[in-house]
């Protein structure tokens, strides 16, 4: 009996097809992050900076104001470590997308970076991803936070250029993936209707 082995059987699977990463804008992304950057040689700015970026690595800051809540307010207990499960959800899905984009950082030797980052690929920010699903999971179960969480993810954001690890389009798109996620998440969040 003569055995015939398919080829194809023995080929290798295909490599998974690779999302074409989104150049930076070559005019206005540049520029926006040279002039952000330019800030951080101030020394109270680039400590206020790197102090930020570090506190939001891995979401850790939201994570823990999440955990934190939860202790302090019982009655909303459930709603803050929903919120708290949105932001890592939200951290997450950026890392996800940043595997299958690929998009570089902004080049070292152009940009000094004032931090140490924990990838090399920017796109999107994950900083911004899990600090804009705080700011909008945390108001919606508590809305007087909104006047100390929304401002803080925007300084978390603005960090991120001022190190000079992000251009403005990694950090818009991390922060509306983030936003995105927590407001998909907000019936589960609260246990009400949608908004």
């Amino acid at each position: 009996m003569t055995r015939t082995t398919d080829p194809t059987a023995l080929a290798p699977a295909p490599a998974p097809a690779r999302v074409r990463a989104p150049a930076p804008a070559p005019g206005l992304d540049r520029r926006l992050l040279r002039a952000l950057r330019a800030t951080g040689a101030r020394g109270a700015v680039a400590a206020g900076a790197r102090g930020l970026s570090l506190a939001g690595e891995h979401g850790a800051v939201w994570l823990a104001a999440g955990l934190l809540a939860a202790a302090a307010d019982p009655p909303r207990r459930t709603g803050w470590l929903r919120g708290t499960a949105l932001v890592g959800g939200a951290h997450l899905a950026s890392m996800a997308v940043k595997r299958a984009v690929r998009r570089a950082r902004p080049p070292a030797a152009e940009y000094a970076p004032l931090v140490r980052t924990a990838g090399r690929h920017s796109f999107p920010s994950s900083h911004a991803s899990s600090a804009a699903a705080a700011a909008v999971a945390f108001a919606a179960l508590h809305p007087p936070v909104r006047h100390l969480v929304r401002p803080a993810a925007a300084a978390m954001c603005v960090a991120r250029l001022v190190v000079g690890v992000h251009y403005p389009s990694d950090v818009a798109a991390g922060a509306l993936l983030g936003a995105a996620t927590a407001a998909a998440g907000r019936r589960w969040l609260t246990g009400g209707p949608r908004a």
